[in-house]
């Protein structure tokens, strides 16, 4: 099947030279031992200080990229703006295994969060077949961070191992009053304060209730499903999303944060 032509695809020159700005900057120079003295042949480079041969992706994760530049771009463009997978492969015109593959390579590249909260912290957990995921969010902001395991319950010291990697010392801790969070505050320094929702209490975990309604409907749109392989990447997917949500308004401010050159020497 065609790709079918969208304006939002740039010309095939220009996504070229939008690549070698975001890689290179203004001259093209040896990824391996920095030497400007490159010389360009049918779109490949030599080194002429230590022969290294190169082309313009390969050391980046584009790297060994077979599609054309254009059908690279609509694919781009479809996972920033979070085209279902299915959708997508009517667009670009390649395999739901080939959609599948890109936008886990996509995924896998998102740069990371690192993220302590303070203040107020919602903390809850949600269970999928074979994994579960603890997750808390600073109340009025978008920080969250989150911790997916392959169990089939949570337990204290997954909580309390959570509250010591994310959960600044001193803060309000508000959860739904499970055993795994009793007397938490005796463990880790918070003030803690319980919802219970087997007496419709949700005021204190609201948002953070609100968070995986949005991250179960994110996955089931955009993937259809997950399994506990894949859980901890559509998982982290969302929580960047949603935290720098900046990042996903196009596929050229995507390339300019995620993309860099990593020498192979």
């Amino acid at each position: 099947m065609d790709m079918y032509q969208l304006n939002q695809v740039p010309s095939e020159a220009k996504i070229r030279k939008y690549l070698r700005h975001i890689l290179f900057g203004k001259n093209v120079f040896c990824p391996d031992c920095r030497s400007r003295q490159v010389v360009c042949y049918e779109q490949r480079y030599r080194c002429r200080k230590c022969r290294s041969k190169f082309s313009l992706t390969s050391h980046s994760w584009l790297a060994n990229m077979k599609l054309p530049l254009q059908q690279f771009w609509l694919l781009l463009w479809c996972y920033v703006r979070q085209v279902p997978v299915r959708q997508t492969k009517e667009l670009v015109g390649v395999s739901e295994e080939a959609v599948y593959d890109w936008f886990r390579l996509f995924r896998t590249n998102l740069p990371d969060q690192d993220v302590l909260l303070e203040q107020i912290v919602q903390l809850d957990e949600a269970y999928g077949r074979g994994w579960l995921v603890l997750m808390a969010k600073q109340a009025g902001t978008r920080k969250v961070a989150h911790v997916v395991l392959r169990e089939k319950s949570a337990q204290r010291h997954h909580a309390l191992g959570f509250l010591e990697s994310y959960v600044k010392p001193g803060s309000q801790l508000n959860t739904d009053g499970a055993k795994i969070y009793q007397n938490i505050n005796q463990w880790w320094p918070v003030a803690h304060k319980v919802d219970i929702h087997k007496r419709f209490e949700f005021g204190q975990t609201s948002e953070q209730e609100g968070m995986f309604g949005c991250m179960r409907t994110f996955i089931r749109r955009m993937y259809h499903h997950t399994t506990a392989e894949y859980a901890p990447e559509y998982i982290g997917e969302f929580c960047v999303r949603f935290s720098s949500p900046q990042l996903f308004d196009s596929p050229l401010l995507f390339l300019e944060k995620t993309l860099k050159l990593v020498p192979r020497r």
